[in-house]
Parts: structure tokens; C-alpha cells; sequence
């Protein structure tokens, strides 16, 4: 009858809806794995070094001037102005910085989750040259000169690995934590000399075994007129962010290399000393995972009522077609297999890499519902086919989650494949005379 195959519709419809709640909750479990993920990454950057930001090298000119202040009087007497001397700090940018390095990375595990910790290895190259008059506030009364500093600094203080040496006019000497130099705060620096003795000089200097450990950025703030930058690593996906790109980079499965050159007029110098890590006004390279497991296994429960409702159509019109009735819970035990294969792909992609994860999933998921359908439908034929349309279900769909640039074109091109294949298979079937027949 009519009526019988309606709701015979009906409740495959309700079925697939109902099945939304174990992949809603399987897309609950995700995100609390990828939180905690987030958590465990804060977790070794806190315990260990964080991300890095390089400020420098810089030059920094110590002086000291007459400055007035009002001093307030004891006891009710009046109050009076007092001359007193103040300390302050000029910094100078190079005229040319170089910075050649390469990059390891290795993973920091917590558990099961894990951070990628990188150790840069390089070598500072930059030129000095300082003024015979540097640019000072107008009014200063009776200036006087004192030491002479290059200073850098970094995000992170427990990342700078060994013991750094400058070399600086055939002289090699050593940096330590030097005080607080404003707005740099606490930075490594190394006495120069006097600044009366610089005065009008161009200096090179090197820091030949810079090492800087850090957990998954890298960036640095293009403080000199013209900044250059080459990085290699073996790491193969790289992200490059910041507000300067790479002039040129080649990224392979091998590793990558980039080369940033950076004018003095393209940066904001000011900017960057406020901002103490460069803000915007830096570039940087992030050691990002090649495959995010949650990422890619969030985006694939969202495909989940697709292939439930594919299959379930599918179940439909081979009943309708071949008069094979079948029951809702045989719908109910195919629907929750297929949705035990992204709780599947999750467990096992926490032990293994992804595409090995999927096709473990995949494959024991196809394996229980070929078994299962070549009785219900009485057919090792019919039962080996839905296997293999699932086998094509299941890889349509991981090229779908690999190629994430193309999800949206290749998920639609799916759906208007089926309608299409749909529409052509029953447009002689005369429905009437199915539900008549019923």
C-alpha cells in the first residue's frame, strides 16, 4: 500500500536523523582531544622555552644630562626646583644585518600529544655605523657620553643555548644579561667601549654560533636599514607569516629554504621597540604539524550524516527495487557501524600516522558490513557490491580531507554525482505502481 511505503520512508529518514547524536558526540570527544592538545602545547612552552621573537642586534649609547625636577618641601616649606642628573639610553640600528641559520625540529611528547620544539643554529652579521652627532631630544644640558652596548633580545631567555661571543674589531668577547634596557627590557648585551671613541666610526661585527631554541615560531623583527634572512630546515610544511614574506622560498618533502630581505624603509622601527617582539611589524616561520588529527578527523564527522544518508538511500532503493523488505534495526546496526568508523579514526590516528589510521578504520568497517550485508541481503553479490561502493565512499572522502582547498567543489561534485546516478536509475520507475504493489 501506499501508506506502508511512505512511512516505510518515514523511518529510515527518522533513523538517520537519530544517528546524529552518537556523531555529535563523537564531534564532542574531538574537540575536548584537541583542546587538550592546546593545552599540553601551552604546557611545554611554560615548562620548557615558548615561541621566540629576536629584537637585534642593537646598538645602544649610554649618557647622562642635567634635568630639572620639582622638589616638593618638608615640613611646610616651599617647595623647589633641583637640577639633577639623569641616565638614559640611545639605540641605534645597524646599517646592515645579516642572519644565516638552520633549523631543527623535534617533537616534545606529553602523553599521547606533543609540541614541536625547533633549535635554530646561525650566524649574526651586521655593520655599525654611528654618527659623529646621534639624533637626541633638543635642550639636553650638559651631556656627557658613557658606555657603548650591543644588545638583543628575545622572547624567551631560557632558549638562547650556550655561551654567544661577539666578534668586534679583532676582539672576541662574551654576552651576558645586561640590565634593563628600555623598551627592550631584559635583553643580552656586551660592552663596546666608550661612546666618545666611536663617534663617526663604521664597525662590523659577528656572532658566529647563535643558537636559539624555541616551540613552534620563530620570528624576527627587521630592526636594520637593510635586513637579510636565509633559513633552511628539514621540516616539510612550514607556515610563513608576519608582516614581511619570503623573497624566495622552495618548500619540498625534504625540507624548506626561504631568504627575506627587508629595506629600512618598508619596517616601522619605533613599532617594533614598542611593540618588544615585533607585533605585525616582524617575520616569522611556524613548525606547524603537517596532518592535524583532530582538524582532519573534526572535518570528516562532518561528512558522517552524508554517508549515512548515502547508504541509507542506497538500502532503500535496493528493497523497493529487488522486493527484499529489511528491517529499521538492520538500518540502526548499518548506521551505528558506520558511525563507530570516526571513533575509530580517532583512536587509532593518536597511535599512527592519519592515512594509516583512515585505512585501518575503513577497512574494518568495510569488512563488518560486508559480512553483515551479504545475509541480510542474502547475497554475497549484492554484498561484496556495497562493500566496494563503500570502498569508493570512503576514499572520495579522504581526498576531500586531504585536499582541503578543494573540499567545497569536490563534497558538491559528490552530492551531484549521486542525485544524478539517483535520477538516472529510476527515471522509468513508476512509483505508483511500487506503492500500489506494496
Amino acid at each position: 500500500m501506499k501508506r506502508a511505503l511512505l512511512w516505510k520512508g518515514l523511518t529510515v529518514g527518522g533513523l538517520a536523523l537519530l544517528l546524529l547524536l552518537p556523531l555529535y558526540m563523537i564531534e564532542g570527544l574531538i574537540v575536548a582531544r584537541s583542546g587538550r592538545q592546546r593545552a599540553v602545547e601551552a604546557n611545554i612552552a611554560q615548562t620548557s622555552v615558548g615561541r621566540q621573537r629576536l629584537i637585534g642586534p642593537l646598538l645602544a649609547l649610554d649618557y647622562t644630562v642635567k634635568q630639572d625636577e620639582w622638589v616638593r618641601g618638608e615640613q611646610g616649606r616651599q617647595g623647589a626646583w633641583e637640577a639633577k642628573t639623569v641616565a638614559r639610553t640611545l639605540l641605534l640600528p645597524p646599517r646592515q644585518l645579516t642572519l644565516e641559520g638552520a633549523a631543527q625540529v623535534e617533537p616534545r611528547y606529553r602523553g599521547l600529544y606533543k609540541a614541536q620544539v625547533f633549535r635554530m643554529e646561525g650566524v649574526l652579521r651586521g655593520e655599525l655605523a654611528i654618527p659623529q652627532s646621534p639624533a637626541l631630544p633638543s635642550g639636553l644640558r650638559e651631556l656627557r657620553w658613557g658606555k657603548a652596548h650591543l644588545v638583543f633580545a628575545v622572547s624567551d631567555l631560557r632558549g638562547i643555548q650556550g655561551h654567544p661571543k661577539l666578534r668586534w674589531h679583532e676582539r672576541e668577547l662574551g654576552f651576558r644579561l645586561v640590565k634593563t634596557v628600555a623598551p627592550l627590557g631584559r635583553c643580552l648585551g656586551v660592552e663596546l667601549g666608550e661612546v666618545q671613541e666611536l663617534l663617526g666610526q663604521t664597525r662590523s661585527f659577528e656572532i658566529p654560533d647563535f643558537q636559539l631554541t624555541g616551540t613552534q615560531e620563530l620570528s624576527v623583527a627587521p630592526v636594520a636599514e637593510d635586513t637579510q634572512i636565509q633559513l633552511s630546515s628539514t621540516w616539510a610544511s612550514p607556515s610563513f607569516g608576519g608582516q614581511f614574506l619570503p623573497v624566495h622560498r622552495s618548500v619540498t618533502s625534504k625540507g624548506f629554504e626561504a631568504r627575506w630581505q627587508v629595506p629600512g624603509l618598508a619596517r616601522d622601527l619605533e613599532g617594533i621597540l614598542e611593540a618588544r617582539g615585533g607585533g605585525d611589524s616582524s617575520l616569522s616561520v611556524s613548525f606547524v604539524e603537517p596532518v592535524n588529527i583532530y582538524l582532519q578527523t573534526e572535518r570528516a564527522t562532518k561528512y558522517g550524516i552524508l554517508f549515512v544518508g548515502l547508504v541509507f538511500a542506497a538500502f532503500f532503493f535496493f528493497e523497493i527495487l529487488r522486493r527484499l523488505p529489511l528491517h529499521p534495526m538492520q538500518y540502526l546496526l548499518v548506521g551505528v557501524s558506520l558511525a563507530l568508523f570516526f571513533l575509530l579514526l580517532l583512536s587509532l590516528s593518536e597511535h599512527m600516522p592519519f592515512l594509516w589510521a583512515y585505512v585501518t578504520a575503513g577497512g574494518a568497517s568495510v569488512l563488518l558490513l560486508g559480512f553483515y550485508l551479504a545475509g541480510v541481503l542474502r547475497s554475497r553479490t549484492a554484498g561484496m557490491g556495497f562493500s566496494g561502493a563503500l570502498v569508493l565512499l570512503y576514499g572520495v572522502l579522504y581526498g576531500i580531507l586531504a585536499s582541503e582547498d578543494n573540499a567545497l567543489l569536490m563534497g558538491s561534485a559528490l552530492l551531484f554525482a549521486v542525485l544524478a546516478g539517483i535520477m538516472a536509475a529510476t527515471r522509468r520507475l513508476d512509483w505508483y505502481g511500487i506503492g500500489q504493489s506494496s
